[in-house]
């Protein structure tokens, strides 16, 4: 009985090892959490002639999502014009606005 023992333990602890490896190498390799949220974020910034450039969301913990993200605008916009239009979003509990202006010169 003790090798038979021995056997289940070890199938149980290598089940247990897979779903870990498997749930945190997404985590530590950066993996988008929700494709349908990027896709949604991507459309309520992407109006009136605004382009996401650069997005990353990665999930916070349990319901709670991070995002930073890059726009490129004509209109001269400030980050507050962006943040409201993603305050619907609530799993979205941290983010970060960089505000690109296309008319700027860069010289």
């Amino acid at each position: 009985m003790d090798p038979l023992a021995g056997m289940i333990g070890a199938l149980v602890i290598l089940s247990w090892s897979y779903r870990l490896i498997r749930d945190t190498g997404g985590i530590l390799l950066d993996m988008n959490p929700d494709r349908a949220m990027t896709a949604k974020l991507r459309e309520a910034i992407e109006r009136d002639g605004d382009r996401l450039v650069d997005l990353h969301v990665w999930r916070l913990g349990p319901g709670h999502l991070g995002a930073v993200l890059s726009v490129v605008t004509v209109a001269g916009r400030p980050a507050s014009f962006y943040r409201a239009r993603l305050q619907g979003f609530k799993s979205v509990s941290h983010l970060t606005v960089e505000v690109i202006d296309a008319k700027a010169d860069f010289r």
